[in-house]
């Protein structure tokens, strides 16, 4: 991107300011993960653990720092993710055993805009200490509540939501959509 991706202004405000009031809307314990002097300004912040291991490092710190059982995992790059969404994936996990509830979208999951139980932090740890960072590789059918994109469209939830903000190109046309 050339810049640091949280602070790149979108529809008036960070994109790091749009996730945190999104959060804010579903709780008010709120944190950033990503560098004290960096973000503290922001908020309370988490540093990682497992420094420059991606998304799968992060969610570890956050889990780590957590007292709660749910934790909701915001990248800020998605600007369209809303509240609303968000509240549904805290019901499904709540109504499940599982250790992450994920929406998978176009064949994908959406493993930063889920919901961890606390517990999920082990494993993260024990992937990370075996030198794995791909968080897909630990959705185990017995372990993840999959939200599939068709569940969803059900609750009028589109799969736009996602578009996620990695190049400039990315930015411009979300830009030109409605926030």
């Amino acid at each position: 991107m050339g810049e640091e991706k949280a602070l790149l202004e979108f529809a008036g405000t960070t994109l790091l300011e749009r996730a945190l009031a999104t959060l804010r809307e579903v709780t008010p314990d709120v944190y950033i993960v990503g560098a004290r002097e960096r973000f503290e300004r922001f908020g309370r912040v988490v540093e990682d653990i497992y420094r420059e291991r991606g998304p799968l490092g992060g969610i570890h710190a956050a889990l780590n720092a957590s007292q709660a059982e749910w934790n909701v995992i915001l990248a800020v790059d998605l600007p369209f993710v809303t509240a609303a969404l968000l509240r549904f994936l805290v019901e499904k996990a709540r109504e499940s055993k599982a250790r992450v509830t994920a929406p998978r979208v176009g064949g994908g999951f959406q493993p930063l805009c889920a919901v961890y139980r606390r517990e999920f932090g082990g494993t993260a740890a024990e992937a990370l200490e075996a030198g794995e960072n791909k968080i897909d590789r630990l959705f185990a059918p017995a372990t993840a509540r999959i939200v599939e994109e068709e569940e969803l469209a059900r609750f009028t939830f589109t799969a736009g939501m996602f578009d996620n903000l990695n190049t400039p190109d990315d930015v411009e046309r979300a830009r030109r959509r409605d926030p």
